[in-house]
């Protein structure tokens, strides 16, 4: 039982549970110690689908640590995978089959796999995710460049975004770096560029199959506003879940505004 729920529900309902296919939180960490882990899961495992161990960090944990550390998650029902440029070198390297069978090894159950640094045809492309999933690897592709001098046009991320899904991906992840700035859908001061989003959104089916990663708040409660409490995002720093949670569940200012001024049938000033 939570703290509050015996005399106050949130304002916004229908905020999906775990397990979750919809309104998934991807956790970005940087290199979180074994107690900052545990401290974590405590406080915040049920609002948490998935940690990514950004760039390559996870190579510098000894092998017994990061076993333990992905216990610890996996225990929590919480999916840990390396980040997608941790691939890209096994790729470039061509050892990217060994890569998938050492992440199992160490207690990965999530994969991300991208090509925001390196070149990457469709094809080869096709032939890693199918093999991640086969692997049983829940898996979390990513479409557009890190460098904006590298964009490819939005019509091939459209190609790459199907391409994935057809292949076995969960979501596809919609870069914009672990700073949220000058990539993607978001320009060089974070702020979101709206014809980006609607471009993409031309060309996709299903607006649950993306993951947007927001790692400001702004940005948050930008795409929950425009897709209501269960828009899947990505990059969340570890110290601001709960935060997240209360702006899905309408417990922050604008969110808590919105559902107000729903409730009393007038619109937003």
């Amino acid at each position: 039982m939570k703290a509050w729920e015996e005399v106050l529900s949130p304002p916004v309902s229908g905020r999906t549970q775990k397990p979750r296919a919809a309104g998934y939180t991807m956790v970005i960490d940087k290199g979180m110690g074994l107690v900052a882990t545990r401290d974590l899961v405590e406080a915040a495992a049920d609002y948490i689908d998935n940690i990514k161990f950004t760039f390559g960090t996870s190579a510098f944990y000894d092998k017994d640590f990061l076993i333990e550390k992905n216990r610890i998650l996996n225990d929590a029902d919480i999916v840990t995978m390396p980040g997608g440029t941790f691939i890209e070198v096994a790729i470039w390297k061509d050892n990217w089959r060994e890569y998938l069978d050492h992440a199992e090894q160490l207690g990965f159950r999530g994969m991300e796999i991208s090509d925001g640094t390196i070149e990457l045809s469709l094809q080869q492309r096709a032939e890693v995710v199918k093999s991640a999933v086969d692997m049983g690897f829940t898996v979390l592709t990513e479409i557009g460049k890190k460098d904006p001098n590298m964009e490819v046009p939005m019509e091939q991320r459209i190609e790459q975004l199907h391409q994935d899904l057809e292949c076995g991906a969960f979501k596809v992840i919609v870069e914009a770096r672990a700073a949220g700035k000058g990539v993607g859908i978001f320009d060089k001061s974070g702020e979101v560029v709206a014809d980006e989003i609607e471009a993409l959104l031309a060309g996709v089916d299903d607006v649950n199959d993306l993951m947007w990663e927001a790692p400001i708040k702004s940005q948050q409660q930008y795409l929950i506003l425009r897709f209501g409490p269960n828009v899947n995002l990505g990059n969340v720093p570890p110290g601001e879940v709960l935060t997240l949670e209360a702006l899905r569940n309408g417990l922050r200012g604008d969110t808590l505004k919105k559902a107000y001024f729903d409730d009393i049938g007038k619109p937003l000033p």
